[in-house]
């Protein structure tokens, strides 16, 4: 950087090579320092070592020391980050430092894992990020993390095949090379293979390490589709666009938005949207978006979008999302800002991210959120008919280790009319509750009790189910 009197950040601390204010490589005879609170400065590549008395640990006397020391010199400090913001004499001496580069020729360089310039400041930096691992240095990571068992256990190989491989390497992804070879190692070093079972736990931990500030939550619990009954045209659309999302450079399919009744099987859609094409579920919760300070809530909406991009490829589910776009006018034009941000990002994201958005009240959502470009498709997840409540009746009954032979599914499904698939759980649920106060065993007069006690959604909002339907219909495709 010739002539640049300016700070860097976000830089990892593994940099090995610099070109500087004296227009040369530092193996050239500038010297290149480093600076921690821990240590003070030491010399931390190239040419001579500091001349100081002490150490200089204290920040101010480190800046003070800098900007007064003729150069050329470049100085690395390490997490400088908090003193920004501890003590404005900091931020001039910082910019003294800046402002004398030509009579001093000293370059600072900020090396953090997060840092805000002051604006004070902001002119007279650059920020770099370092490129991320290849997929093809992932795999010579990985190669390496075998070897080292291998060497460890006399010569025996670690287990795996090609596509579990692949899965892998896609999912370590966004992370550091030091932070993708503590996920290797602890994929491989558990029981010398890595299978299937390895790929969700490797997405925790990643997720983990990348930290989420609370807004954007981990589903560690995905489902599968052969827990959910019907939804037929919804599992055969994501069937043919599998491949396409995770291998397709362009044309990738960005998400789809799940509209229907409550406890209609949206929620449990969008988790077997993740477990049917194996990726890592991530929830957003707009109930913790929200911030009382002025812009908190666009920034908070920002770090948790850039944290899906560094989890891609994955599920971005966005449950009750007109809870959190509704554009009313009582919270600032709050609402309207976020979903000018969330469409901001829908336009221009190009990473593997797909959302899943459910709603239950299409009215409440702006136009703009779900016309197609932002979304492929709007799917309608309607009441169950019979046939489909059957299934529902038989996956609970057989998650709850019942035996489905011994109940009359269809008379069931036919007492069932107008239930939700959440309302025939809980039917279940409280079939067994009674049978457990006799003899433990549960019997269809239990269920079609527990039925004839409950009075379902479709009769509690009937008007508003109605209305839901008439929207739906011409609009959106049946699930």
């Amino acid at each position: 950087m010739r002539k640049f009197p300016s700070l860097s950040s976000n830089l990892p601390t593994n940099v090995g090579y610099w070109r500087c204010c004296c227009n040369s490589p530092c193996s050239a005879g500038c010297p290149s320092i480093e600076w921690r609170s821990t240590r003070g400065l030491q010399l931390g590549g190239f040419g001579p070592g500091p001349q100081t008395e002490d150490n200089l640990a204290d920040p101010a006397a480190l800046l003070a020391h800098i900007a007064s020391t003729p150069g050329p010199s470049l100085y690395a400090l390490c997490d400088f980050h908090p003193y920004l913001t501890e003590d404005p004499k900091h931020i001039r001496y910082l910019k003294d430092i800046a402002l004398d580069h030509d009579t001093l020729n000293n370059t600072v360089v900020l090396v953090s894992h997060r840092l805000e310039v002051p604006q004070e400041l902001g002119r007279s930096t650059a920020k770099f990020d370092l490129r991320l691992p290849s997929d093809e240095e992932l795999m010579s990571l990985i190669r390496s993390q075998a070897k080292e068992w291998a060497d460890q256990h006399q010569g025996e190989k670690v287990r795996t095949d090609n596509q579990t491989l692949e899965r892998l390497i896609a999912n370590l992804r966004g992370v550091s090379h030091a932070d993708a070879r503590v996920l290797v190692r602890h994929a491989i070093f558990k029981d010398g293979a890595i299978t299937e079972t390895d790929i969700p736990e490797v997405n925790r931990l990643k997720f983990e390490l990348l930290g989420s500030e609370g807004v954007l939550r981990f589903e560690y619990d995905t489902e599968d589709f052969s827990n959910v009954a019907g939804l037929h045209n919804l599992k055969g659309w994501l069937d043919l666009r599998r491949d396409a999302f995770v291998k397709a450079a362009q044309d990738r399919p960005r998400g789809v938005m799940l509209l229907g009744v409550q406890g209609g099987g949206k929620s449990l859609a969008a988790k077997s949207v993740a477990g049917f094409w194996g990726l890592p579920l991530l929830r957003l919760d707009f109930g913790t978006l929200y911030n009382k300070f002025f812009g908190e809530t666009e920034r908070n909406l920002r770090n948790s979008l850039q944290q899906a991009e560094l989890m891609a490829p994955c599920v971005l589910w966005m449950d009750e999302i007109e809870k959190g776009l509704a554009t009313g006018q009582s919270d600032n034009a709050t609402s309207k800002r976020v979903l000018s941000t969330l469409l901001t990002w829908m336009a221009e994201n190009d990473k593997p991210v797909f959302i899943v958005a459910t709603s239950n009240d299409i009215t409440e959502l702006p136009p703009e959120l779900v016309r197609k470009g932002r979304l492929d498709e709007v799917f309608f997840v309607d009441l169950p008919d019979e046939q489909v409540r059957q299934e529902i009746f038989r996956i609970h009954l057989k998650k709850r280790g019942i035996d489905d032979d011994a109940f009359d599914l269809a008379g069931l499904a036919a007492v069932a009319d107008g239930f939700t698939g959440a309302e025939i759980e809980e039917a279940i649920v409280s079939a067994r509750y009674l049978a457990c106060s006799r003899d433990g065993t549960v019997t269809q007069e239990d269920v079609t009790g527990a039925i004839s006690r409950t009075y379902p959604m479709s009769v509690l909002r009937a008007e508003s189910i109605a209305s839901l339907r008439s929207w739906a219909k011409g609009r959106t495709v049946i699930a």
